[in-house]
């Protein structure tokens, strides 16, 4: 099991994350089309950097939703190999079965 703070933090920054999306998104798109003039692209960049940091949907990481383990992340179920291989042995995951030879 993952440290609360640790899972806490990462709520936080999916909300930030949502919240901030579309501004960022119109900062980039500004920045990134050549028609505008170069000094408002600058004036993005500033905008842009401005932003707080934890509102960037690179700084969240994905963990397991029983757990909260932050590595071996398996993105379809969103769980980690350890919960995921613990659910298909039990039968708790429709169309999965834990193989063995």
């Amino acid at each position: 099991m993952a440290k609360k703070s640790a899972i806490e933090k990462n709520k936080r920054r999916i909300k930030l994350s949502d919240q901030d999306f579309n501004k960022r998104l119109a900062l980039k798109s500004k920045i990134m089309n050549k028609q505008t003039s170069i000094d408002d692209r600058f004036q993005a960049q500033l905008k842009l950097a401005k932003l707080r940091r934890n509102g960037a949907k690179s700084r969240v990481r994905n963990r397991c939703e029983l757990t909260g383990r932050p590595r071996g992340y398996h993105k379809r179920v969103r769980l980690s190999r350890i919960a995921l291989r613990d659910l298909a042995s039990k039968g708790q995951i429709p169309g999965m079965n834990k193989s063995s030879w």
